[in-house]
This record gives C-alpha cells, sequence and structure tokens, in this order.
C-alpha cells in the first residue's frame, strides 16, 4: 500500500506523540528541583512538627538543617538517634498542606530511599480536609513506602473508609530489587476513574476508584496535599521496630514535578 507524504508525516506524528511517556503529553503546573542550597523552598513547603502519628519514635523537627536540607542538587532528609525534645530520635518531614494542594494529574518524585531496618521514607497524599474529617476518611494515596525489612520491594497503596467508618485499604507490593542502590521514579498517574501507580516505567498497581466511591462518596475527587517524610518503625507499625545500626539515615529526593 502506498501513502502520500503529507499522510505518511501524519501517521508518524501521531505515533511520537503516543508513544511518549505520560508526563511529556501534560503540562507541568508545580515542582521542586531542588537545585539551590539550605532549608526547603518555604512558598513550596511546610513542616510536620512533634510525633505525629503511629506512636513512632522519632521526633519531627522543624527547619532544622541536621534533618531536612537541600544541598548538591536533593532534598536530604536525615534521621538520627540522639536525644532531642524528649525524643531519642529525630527528623523530618514536609507537606504543601496550605501551599499547594491538587486534585489530579500525575505527581512524580525521583528519590532514593535509605537502607536500614525500621527505615520507613515515603511519598504520599492527604486529603486537605483531613483536619476537618480525620484519616482515614480523608482519604490517602502512597505513591511511596519503602520498609527496610523488606527491602526488595516497594509500596503502592489506597487508604480510605467506607459509610459505617471501617477502615478500608487496597495496594501492591512489587519485588523491584534493591531501590536502595539508586535513585528511582516514583510516580501517581490521577485520573477521576482511577490511580496508576508506577516505578520507573513499571506499571504495578490501578486502583478503581469506583470501589471507594460505593464506600465512601467522591473522597478521592477532591483536593489532596503531598507529604515527603522519613520515619522509624516500632513495633506494631509496618517497618517494625528500628534498628539503631541503620542510622543516621539519609533520604535523597532529587525533583518532585505536578504534571496535569
Amino acid at each position: 500500500m502506498r501513502f502520500s507524504l503529507p499522510f505518511t508525516f501524519l501517521i508518524l506524528l501521531f505515533t511520537s506523540f503516543h508513544s511518549q511517556p505520560a508526563s511529556a503529553q501534560r503540562k507541568l503546573v508545580w515542582s521542586d528541583e531542588f537545585n539551590y542550597e539550605g532549608h526547603p523552598d518555604s512558598t513550596k513547603w511546610d513542616y510536620e512538627v512533634g510525633f505525629v502519628r503511629n506512636k513512632e519514635p522519632q521526633y519531627y523537627t522543624h527547619k532544622r538543617l541536621a534533618n531536612c536540607r537541600v544541598e548538591n542538587g536533593n532534598l536530604v532528609i536525615e534521621a538520627k538517634k540522639e536525644s532531642y525534645k524528649g525524643a531519642g530520635y529525630t527528623s523530618a518531614s514536609l507537606i504543601t498542606l496550605g501551599k499547594q494542594e491538587w486534585t489530579y494529574g500525575r505527581i512524580e518524585a525521583r528519590a532514593r530511599v535509605p537502607k536500614g531496618i525500621g527505615t520507613w521514607p515515603a511519598i504520599w497524599m492527604l486529603g486537605k480536609n483531613r483536619t476537618e474529617v480525620k484519616w482515614p476518611h480523608c482519604g490517602e494515596i502512597d505513591i511511596l513506602e519503602f520498609i527496610g525489612k523488606d527491602s526488595t520491594r516497594v509500596f503502592g497503596t489506597v487508604h480510605y473508609s467506607d459509610s459505617l467508618d471501617k477502615y478500608q485499604s487496597e495496594g501492591k507490593r512489587p519485588v523491584v530489587g534493591a531501590p536502595y542502590e539508586n535513585f528511582h521514579i516514583y510516580a501517581a498517574e490521577w485520573y477521576p476513574d482511577r490511580i496508576e501507580f508506577y516505578y520507573d516505567d513499571l506499571k504495578y498497581f490501578v486502583f478503581d476508584l469506583k470501589k471507594s466511591e460505593k464506600l465512601s462518596g467522591n473522597i478521592f475527587q477532591k483536593e489532596f496535599y503531598l507529604l515527603l517524610n522519613l520515619a522509624l518503625g516500632r513495633e506494631g507499625t509496618l517497618p517494625g521496630p528500628l534498628s539503631d545500626d541503620a542510622l543516621p539515615s539519609k533520604y535523597l529526593v532529587d525533583y518532585v514535578r505536578v504534571y496535569q
């Protein structure tokens, strides 16, 4: 079969466009490339402070360079064993609440997770209305969780509640090798009907929003904010008890980008 030159060009153009990654087909609406030094950009990030959740042993500090800083092109979140305000451990948790929230889009970060038993780095999102309706009614999207005791896997999960206020959760944890050895891209593609989870080019989990809509309404059609943190485990939490040999522990983030 023979085609004219203009028709052939259109075919090539169409094929090229649809072979591009999803991020290339969207507009970049927010990012932090961490191409500066010192404290994280205060126009983009705020801090969680203190003992925040899960009775975790770390104290999240505020604007303390020992725990959270930008250097050499990376955000560095560092967990330490030290005495600080009644805690035996310190770390940091950055949030965009009050700075920027989103509904839908591709939320992508390039990061290198730390190695060590009890370390618990994460890239995740919570509903903006968390202070009003509490967790898990606000919804949660875990783009990345990594735990040292299961160091060949990464976790992608959604959390929500049903109409009877019963907790619900669904996710997957593919075996990917040793993610702590290099930087990898962690992303969620969030659509009105589904959320897709990625480790580099591997799409490993798709959550159908109809499952949550039947139970909790349109919880995943509202605004969510972003969190980057390095938590530490204890008995009864996902990573289990912490080994002090894992500390100090550094969680590196090369960039965070949001496309819509």
